[in-house]
């Protein structure tokens, strides 16, 4: 129930207006709202499921906070980021607002606790990772939730047909089922007319409604140079423009040579990528955030949620697989507002070698099904068994063990995902979890492990309670301290015991699982849906081509090729790109060739020839004007052949 009602919002726009900017103003000291958050708020408001495509630092998180504070009832944000959940609750918090975050890096009773408040308390705002919304805690209390409104961040996670599609997703449809009469907000910076479809239709909307805000990003100035040696480009660009920087790299061998090749020329840098242990990469991105190194040298891996505003330029060291891609990284630089760049570099045969990787990343369906097969077994997952089962999955390690590229696993882990096989976690600070699966009497028949395995479970027995029917985070620390074991032999038997299933157990971790929603097939049963595979696998060529026409483009403004591919027809020249400024310098060198030209015939007629030796110049570059003044009729040629100025 709003504080208002729908119809008193739609028939008094005026008074909705001031509600919010009087919200605007008390809690976060704003006197106006940025372009197209009013309309949103105003939309949400007045109870329309919508759909904001707002670019990358446009002010989204306002889109769903300011309704949070305008309604009645609770506002649950689901997102990836628990970065972003932690520093917007502490933002909030620090602001008066009643606000939690509600994510697997916490310990269960914690998670209770938060969800017992969102029922009964006065909590305004739910932050909730996509994971958290299938279990048992979070469907009863919903119920019994009041929710006014569902945002869902990154919404274009939830498409198949996205750059970034994750299963854990496709969880938000049942909540919708749940809540009917919620509003729902789905945000992203960036989706093609089809991703926009599939998101409406993934989250239920009653009727499709989308607020386009523009992609133009008039500060950033666009740039692609053909060079030959990429890293001397990239000191003109870190010695030429003042201030922090990104530089992408495809693999993380790169980012460490190229961090070294700067530090040898005194400048201040570092790398990022998802090799580095947790810890380590969140002080590299504080010292990068806070100034003390201006240089971050990253795979994709330095991404979502970063938000820093005084980034000055962003430089591709190679090509993005999609233009999605592409203007989310690039569109880092420049948040504040002022002049920034995005240069993406390029050798003369990089097009060529992306599509050859392209060719051979993207695996035929005997290749999946062998994929499959090495997968389970890398993770020891007999046939017929595993099915729930979750598992730390270093991707890394797996391709140099079995000699396979990243790109070509990826590619198939994501196709498995599609059809049903399992699901690649996203990375996170995940504590262990465990439940028995036989009765407790059988627990007294476990003949492995000796002495230690009796130890441990007795321990667990006493420790936790309800672990016979649901699933418990549990301390391994704690348990190894009360058991006298080490920390190294409760795995061990943690381990044993899952596979001897008596329980199912996910080990604590902060690396990236896999979780198989199947048991274990033969390799000649694995089926790839036909349909699914010719699908993705031109989906994703279509994306590919689109930023090789980006990258090879010559007639055309960058910013109108981003636009356009993201649906604006009415997209108008940036002025400020590197085509753009050539056209400029062109136009320029044309008026003065024209002058030139208008001068030399002032005195007398002359042929073409007679006119290109009298002007410095490239000969094409004023046969073309000389040619356009023509069509123009500023000068005519004579029935002699000459030219002469038009009376």
């Amino acid at each position: 129930m709003y504080l208002c009602s729908v119809n008193e919002i739609k028939q008094h726009t005026t008074e909705s207006s001031i509600s919010i900017d009087e919200v605007l103003s008390k809690w976060w000291g704003y006197s106006d709202f940025r372009p197209m958050q009013r309309e949103i708020i105003e939309s949400v408001l007045a109870g329309r499921d919508t759909l904001a495509l707002m670019p990358t630092g446009g002010g989204k998180s306002l889109t769903y906070q300011v309704p949070a504070l305008a309604m009645e009832g609770l506002t649950i944000v689901i997102t990836p980021l628990i970065a972003l959940m932690k520093d917007q609750v502490d933002a909030l918090r620090k602001r008066g607002i009643s606000a939690v975050a509600v994510h697997s890096g916490m310990e269960s009773r914690h998670i209770e606790i938060a969800l017992d408040n969102c029922t009964y308390g006065d909590v305004k705002m739910l932050y909730i990772s996509p994971e958290r919304l299938a279990t048992d805690a979070f469907r009863v209390r919903l119920l019994r939730m009041n929710v006014a409104l569902v945002a869902v961040d990154e919404a274009h996670c939830i498409s198949q047909w996205g750059y970034d599609f994750r299963p854990s997703y496709l969880r938000i449809a049942e909540v919708r089922r749940q809540i009917p009469n919620a509003t729902f907000l789905a945000l992203t910076a960036s989706a093609t007319d089809l991703v926009a479809k599939d998101i409406m239709t993934h989250l239920g909307f009653k009727e499709h409604h989308i607020i386009r805000s523009s992609f133009a990003r008039p500060n950033l100035s666009y740039s692609v140079r053909m060079v030959d040696d990429k890293y001397q480009q990239l000191l003109r660009v870190i010695n030429n423009v003042e201030g922090a920087g990104i530089v992408y790299m495809r693999t993380r061998e790169g980012c460490e040579r190229l961090v070294e090749q700067l530090k040898a020329d005194d400048i201040s840098a570092n790398f990022y990528h998802a090799g580095l242990p947790a810890l380590e990469r969140s002080l590299r991105q504080d010292d990068w955030q806070a100034g003390r190194v201006r240089i971050m040298v990253a795979t994709n891996a330095f991404g979502m949620g970063i938000d820093k505003s005084d980034v000055r330029f962003v430089v591709h060291y190679s090509m993005c697989d999609s233009l999605e891609a592409y203007y989310q990284e690039a569109g880092r630089a420049g948040r504040d507002g002022k002049r920034s760049y995005a240069v993406l570099l390029l050798s003369p045969d990089d097009a060529t070698q992306i599509k050859r990787r392209f060719e051979a990343e993207f695996p035929p369906i005997n290749d999946i099904r062998h994929i499959y097969e090495r997968i389970a077994n890398y993770l020891q997952v007999a046939i017929g068994d595993g099915a729930g089962a979750s598992f730390v999955f270093n991707i890394y390690d797996f391709c140099h063990r079995e000699k396979l590229s990243v790109g070509k696993v990826a590619s198939a882990v994501k196709l498995l995902e599609q059809n049903g096989y399992m699901m690649l976690l996203d990375e996170d600070d995940s504590p262990a979890k465990m439940m028995f699966e036989c009765s407790r009497d059988a627990l007294y028949r476990v003949e492995a492990g000796g002495n230690d395995m009796d130890i441990m479970l007795r321990t667990i027995l006493r420790m936790y309670d309800g672990i016979f029917t649901t699933f418990r985070t549990i301390d391994e620390l704690q348990i190894a301290s009360i058991s006298g074991l080490s920390v190294e032999r409760v795995h061990e038997l943690m381990k044993m015991l899952w596979r001897m299933h008596i329980i199912r157990y996910i080990p604590s971790n902060s690396s990236p699982m896999i979780h198989l929603l199947m048991e274990r097939l033969p390799t000649k049963d694995l089926y790839i849906a036909p349909e699914t595979y010719k699908h993705r696998y031109e989906l994703i060529y279509e994306r590919f081509n689109s930023m090789v026409e980006y990258a090879t483009a010559t007639n055309r403004c960058r910013s109108v090729i981003v636009e356009n591919y993201f649906g604006d027809v009415n997209a108008k020249e940036c002025g400020v790109c590197d085509w753009c400024l050539s056209r400029k310098r062109q136009q320029k060198s044309n008026y003065g060739i024209e002058n030139q030209v208008i001068d030399i015939l002032k005195c007398s007629s002359k042929s073409v020839k007679e006119v290109v030796s009298e002007i410095s110049g490239r000969p094409e570059d004023i046969v073309e004007v000389i040619d356009k003044m023509v069509r123009a009729s500023t000068i005519c040629i004579t029935e002699g052949g000459k030219l002469k100025i038009n009376m």
